[in-house]
C-alpha cells in the first residue's frame, strides 16, 4: 500500500482514555500507588490539552475508577471529574468504559458486569451512551461497546441506531471511538478479557469494511497498539493514568524498581492529538511521563517547543535505522490471575513501531526473516501508508525460493542490499546481476570485511562480521561496475561508518565517491567498537554521533544512514546501548533523532555542507540554508559553554533534548551557549 501525500491540514482533535479518576485526591479504592495519582495526572493532562489548538477531546472510556457496582464511591467519582473538566477548554465528547457501565459480558471476570442499573449511572452523571457529531465536513461516532453481546434491549437500539447513521453518513470520513478493540492481532483471535467477542465482533468489523472507517480509536489497554482492518486505522491508546501490569510480558527485562512491577512504567503513559489534513490523518502520541498537577497549583509558563514530526510529513528523511531486533514480536501473555486465568493471549509488541512514529522515522532496513511470515509482508504494507521506506538486506546470490519471494514482494522495498563474500565473488557475480536486473528496485552491493582486513583495521582479529566498503575501497567499486555481469544492474553500494570515524566526514567521502561512480551510497552508522565484550554505553558519544549523521545525511541527497542500534543490546556480543531501553522506553538518542528530524524539516530550500570545525567545549558542523548557516553545536560532556562561529542577526537556539526553542542572537562573529553541564544534549541553532 503505497503513501498519499496528505495535503493541507483541516483541524485536530484530542483523545484521551483510562483516566481513571478517584472518588478524592488521596483516596483510592485500589491498593497500587499509581492508581492514587490518577486525579493529579489527570489535571496535567487538562492543562497540557489546554495548551494546544484544538477543535475537541474525546475521552473513550473508563472517566472514574470506581465501579458502578459502587454507586456511592462512583458518585463521588463523577463528581471528582466533572470538577476538572470544567477547567477544560476546549469541547469534551464522552465514551463509556467498562469501570464506568461494568465490564463486558463474560463469566471469568472478577468485576461487575455491564448493567442495566449501572447504564443508568452512566446516563445520570454523564449522558449518553452513544453519540455522533459532524466537524469539517467529517462524521465522529462514539459507541458503547461494553453492551455488545449483552442481550440488553439497549444493544438492539444501539445496533439499528448506528447501522443507520453510517448508512445516512455513507461517503464521509468516519471516525469511530470505542472503549473495548475489536482484537488485537488477528480477526479470529480467541476471546479474552480485553477483545469484543463474536458475535458481536464481526458485526462492528463488517462495519468498518463496509463504510471505509477511517480510524477506529478504543482505550480499555493501557498500552499502544495499531494495525490496519480493511481500509480502518485501528489505534489501540495508552493511559493516563496508569500501564496495565500484563502486558508487562511483551519486555525481556524486570521493570523498574520504581515502576510497581510495570504499572507505573511512566514513559507509557500519555494521550493522543490527531491531525486531520485533507487526505488521511497522522497521530501524535502525547507521552505525559506520569507528570502531576496539583489542586491549586499555578499553570506552568509557556515554553516554545518544537511540533512532533509523523513520517508521512518527514520531507528529510535519509536517516533510519537497521531494524536487528524483532519489531513485530508476537508475545503470549500468560494468565495472570487477575483478568484472565484460563488461557494465554496473544499480542504484538507495538512500542518500537510507537517510537520510529514519535521520532518521524521513515527508513527501516529489513533483514530477509520480516519477508519470510505472511503476516508480516501485510504488515509491511500496511505501514507504507503511514510513510515507511523499507530497505531488504540479505547475504549472498538468493536460492531460488528467496528470489520468488522477492520477485513477488517487491513492492513491499525501496532498496536492496545484498552482502557478499569477497573469496566467492566469482561463483555468484552472475546471479547476483541477474536477480538485481530482475527486480524493480535499486540494488546495493555489501562486501564482508576479510580476517587481515579486520585485523588491520582492529588492531588484532575478534571473531565478528563486518561488512561495508571503506573509502580505501574505490577501485574494488569501480571494477566492479565495469563487470559484464553487474551491467546495470547496480544502484549504489554500502559503506562502513566504524565508530572511530567521524560520521560528518564519512558520509561526506561516501557521497563523493558514489557520485563520482554515479550511484548512490546507503552508509551503516556503527554504534559499537571492533572489540565484541566492550559495552558502549555513552549517551554522549550516541548523541552526538546520531546528530551529526543526520546533518550530514540532510546534505548529502545521494545518501541514506542507517544507525545500526535502535534498541540496547544489554547481552551477548557487542553489548551497547540504543535509542531505546529494553521496556522499548526513551533513551536521551531518541529525543535527539525526534527534534532533530522535526527541526531540519522547519527548514525550506535545498541543504548544503557549511562550516566544521573544533571548538571550546566541543565541535560543530554547519548546514547552509537559503536563509542562513545552520549550526549543530556537539558539546563535550563536561562543558558549561561553547562557543562557535555564527553570522550577524538573530537566530534560534533548539535543545534537541528536550526541543525547547529560545532566542540566541549572536555578536556578529560568534555565539556563546551556556550550558547545564554533566551530559548535554547537542543544540541546533537555525536562522531567526
Amino acid at each position: 500500500m503505497q503513501q498519499q501525500e496528505l495535503g493541507r491540514r483541516l483541524f485536530s482533535f484530542g483523545v484521551i482514555t483510562d483516566t481513571h479518576v478517584n472518588q478524592g485526591e488521596d483516596e483510592c479504592n485500589s491498593p497500587y500507588q499509581a492508581n492514587v495519582l490518577a486525579n493529579r495526572r489527570m489535571r496535567h493532562v487538562i492543562r497540557d490539552l489546554n495548551s494546544r489548538h484544538l477543535e475537541f477531546v474525546v475521552n473513550i472510556g473508563d472517566l472514574v475508577h470506581p465501579v458502578p457496582a459502587i454507586p456511592d464511591l462512583y458518585g463521588q467519582a463523577a463528581a471528582r471529574f466533572h470538577e476538572q473538566v470544567k477547567d477544560l477548554k476546549h469541547k469534551l465528547y464522552l465514551t463509556p468504559g467498562n469501570h464506568d457501565v461494568g465490564d463486558k459480558p463474560n463469566d471469568w471476570a472478577p468485576a461487575a458486569g455491564v448493567h442495566e442499573d449501572h447504564l443508568a449511572l452512566w446516563d445520570k452523571h454523564f449522558g449518553a451512551q452513544y453519540q455522533s457529531f459532524d466537524h469539517d465536513d467529517c462524521h465522529f461516532v462514539i459507541i458503547n461497546a461494553q453492551i455488545i453481546n449483552s442481550g440488553f434491549a439497549g444493544e438492539a437500539a444501539q445496533r439499528q441506531w448506528l447501522e443507520a447513521d453510517l448508512e445516512a453518513n455513507r461517503g464521509k470520513r468516519i471516525f469511530l471511538h470505542s472503549h473495548y478493540p475489536p482484537y488485537f492481532s488477528k480477526p479470529d483471535e480467541e476471546v479474552n478479557y480485553d477483545n469484543i467477542a463474536e458475535p458481536g465482533r464481526s458485526w462492528l468489523l463488517g462495519l468498518l469494511a463496509t463504510y471505509q472507517v477511517e480510524a477506529l480509536l478504543v482505550g480499555h489497554v493501557h498500552n499502544f497498539w495499531y494495525y490496519r482492518h480493511a481500509e480502518t486505522d485501528c489505534y489501540l491508546l495508552p493511559s493516563t493514568a496508569f500501564v496495565r501490569l500484563d502486558y508487562s510480558e511483551m519486555y525481556r527485562v524486570r521493570p523498574g524498581p520504581d515502576t510497581e512491577f510495570g504499572r507505573n512504567d511512566r514513559p507509557k503513559l500519555g494521550y493522543f492529538v490527531v491531525h486531520v489534513h485533507e487526505h488521511g490523518h497522522v497521530c501524535d502520541i502525547i507521552r505525559t511521563y506520569g507528570e502531576v498537577a496539583e489542586a491549586g497549583s499555578p499553570e506552568p509558563r509557556p515554553v516554545e517547543r518544537l511540533a512532533p514530526l509523523h513520517p508521512r510529513l518527514n520531507k528529510r528523511s535519509g536517516f533510519g535505522f537497521d531494524m536487528r531486533q524483532n519489531w513485530m514480536e508476537i508475545v503470549e501473555i500468560p494468565p495472570t490471575g487477575g483478568l484472565d486465568e484460563f488461557d494465554r493471549k496473544e499480542v504484538r509488541n507495538d512500542y518500537p513501531l510507537m517510537a520510529i512514529w514519535e521520532m518521524g522515522v521513515r527508513k527501516l532496513r529489513l533483514p530477509l526473516r520480516d519477508l519470510l511470515l505472511a503476516e508480516r509482508r501485510q504488515r509491511l504494507r500496511s505501514l507504507q501508508a503511514h510513510g515507511h521506506e523499507f530497505t531488504l538486506f540479505t547475504f549472498g546470490d538468493p536460492s531460488p525460493l528467496h528470489r520468488e519471494l522477492i520477485l513477488a514482494h517487491q513492492d513491499i522495498f525501496s532498496a536492496w542490499e545484498i552482502g557478499v563474500n569477497w573469496d566467492v565473488l566469482e561463483h555468484i557475480v552472475g546471479g547476483i546481476g541477474e536477480i538485481a536486473r530482475q527486480v524493480d528496485l535499486p540494488v546495493y552491493l555489501s562486501r564482508l570485511r576479510s580476517i587481515d582486513e579486520q585485523r588491520t583495521e582492529a588492531g588484532k582479529y575478534y571473531h565478528a562480521i563486518n561488512q561495508g566498503f571503506l573509502a580505501d575501497d574505490r577501485d574494488q567499486m569501480a571494477g566492479l561496475l565495469a563487470r559484464a555481469e553487474l551491467k546495470g544492474a547496480l544502484a549504489g553500494f554500502v559503506f562502513r561508518l566504524t565508530l572511530d570515524q567521524s560520521p560528518w566526514e564519512t558520509i561526506a567521502r561516501a557521497s563523493s565517491l558514489a557520485a563520482e561512480m554515479g550511484v548512490r551510497a546507503s552508509v551503516h552508522l556503527r554504534m559499537f567498537g571492533a572489540n565484541p565484550a566492550e559495552e558502549a554505553a555513552d549517551d554522549q558519544q550516541i548523541m552526538s554521533r546520531i546528530a551529526e549523521a543526520m546533518m550530514a545525511a540532510a546534505a548529502h541527497d545521494n545518501v541514506a544512514v542507517y544507525a545500526d542500534t535502535l534498541a540496547d543490546n544489554d547481552r551477548g556480543y557487542f553489548p551497547r546501548q540504543g535509542v531505546l531501553d529494553r521496556l522499548w522506553n526513551p533513551r536521551a538518542g531518541f529525543h535527539v533523532v525526534r527534534h532533530l528530524n522535526a527541526a531540519l524539516n522547519r527548514l525550506t530550500g535545498p541543504l548544503t555542507t557549511g562550516r566544521t570545525g573544533a571548538c571550546a567545549g566541543g565541535h560543530f558542523v554547519g548546514l547552509q540554508s537559503d536563509h542562513g548557516p545552520v549550526i549543530l553545536v556537539l558539546p563535550d560532556a563536561s562543558a558549561t559553554q561553547i562557543t562557535v562561529p555564527a553570522g550577524p542577526g538573530p537566530g534560534r537556539r533548539i535543545d534537541l533534548g528536550s526541543g525547547v526553542i529560545e532566542p540566541a542572537d549572536s555578536d556578529g562573529s560568534s555565539l556563546t551557549l551556556a550550558l547545564a553541564g554533566g551530559g548535554v544534549a547537542p543544540v541546533l541553532i537555525v536562522p531567526g
